[in-house]
């Protein structure tokens, strides 16, 4: 399928969900991966810069920008994981179709992604983890919160505190007179 034509679905998608057609949302078949797939990207554009890019809607714990191995130069395609899952619904909804360095960029959930294995004796501890574990852990449940309420004796205390000024200033008039 033509870039641009999923690109418009992505957003024809995104469009019926706001008007409110269905009852779930379409992202959530994708809820168990933090992975993106990133297309159209600017040949020139390094790691970094799309760091730089995705990481307004969280944060960025692996990229993997697709390079030719003859040349190393970057083939205009990637795949990100956030730290959250929330955070690529963010990313696909708001950074996909946008425009950079002239070039449509195509921002879509990736179901199934792998990172590469590299030489693993020259990976650190986090991405080891990260590899072995995969992005978006499951994010415990929260415990309920408890409101306290202001006890009742403070307000009282306020209430017979102010009764006393207006007595003393009462008592104080009088005498006055």
């Amino acid at each position: 399928m033509n870039p641009m034509t999923n690109v418009k679905n992505v957003l024809k998608l995104s469009k019926q969900e706001l008007a409110g057609n269905s009852k779930s949302s379409w992202h959530d078949q994708y809820k168990d991966s933090a992975w993106l797939f990133v297309g159209g990207l600017p040949y020139d554009l390094t790691e970094g810069d799309i760091i730089c890019v995705f990481s307004q809607y969280g944060e960025v714990v692996n990229i993997n920008l697709v390079r030719d191995k003859a040349t190393g130069k970057s083939r205009g395609f990637a795949f990100i994981c956030y730290e959250d899952q929330r955070s690529t619904i963010l990313a696909v909804d708001n950074l996909n179709g946008i425009k950079i360095l002239g070039r449509t960029v195509r921002v879509d959930h990736c179901e199934s992604y792998r990172a590469p294995n590299a030489d693993m004796s020259k990976v650190d501890d986090v991405t080891a983890a990260l590899r072995h574990e995969g992005c978006a852990p499951a994010v415990p449940k929260a415990e309920p919160v408890t409101i306290k309420q202001e006890p009742v004796k403070e307000k009282k205390e306020k209430v017979k505190k102010s009764k006393k000024k207006k007595k003393k200033r009462n008592r104080s008039s009088d005498s006055s007179d």
